[in-house]
């Protein structure tokens, strides 16, 4: 075993992540917390204030921003890309996405047609 090709581990440099926003540096983090915060007290800005007149456009907004949200956390925090883990862990993501979205697109679904087939409340002053 004595002419067993062997290679040396060679050390490699410290990765300088300063400017690279998918390894957690500093600067990344202050990035993804500034983000947050402005996306938090945008809608909730627009809910106090009253800004916009119609409650659907309201919801509407706040699913938007909160949708933007989940992405800067998940680049930002979370680190995921398309290159993390050879794929891996976007393709674990988007069936993650696909079983929430039938959960609850099923969910609103049935909640929509239960509240529709309900029978109506009677009016107890009507009975004698």
């Amino acid at each position: 075993m004595s002419g067993a090709n062997t290679k040396a581990h060679v050390p490699t440099a410290p990765h300088d992540d300063h400017d690279d926003h998918s390894h957690g540096s500093m600067r990344s983090y202050l990035i993804g917390f500034l983000l947050s915060v402005v996306l938090t007290a945008i809608p909730f800005w627009l809910v106090m204030n009253g800004v916009l007149d119609s409650k659907m456009v309201t919801a509407i907004v706040i699913m938007a921003f909160a949708i933007v949200q989940i992405f800067v956390h998940m680049i930002y925090f979370l680190h995921m890309n398309a290159r993390s883990e050879q794929g891996w862990t976007m393709m674990a993501l988007i069936f993650t996405l696909i079983v929430v979205v039938i959960a609850l697109s099923g969910s609103l679904w049935v909640m929509y047609h239960l509240n529709a087939n309900m029978m109506p409340v009677h009016d107890m002053q009507q009975m004698p």
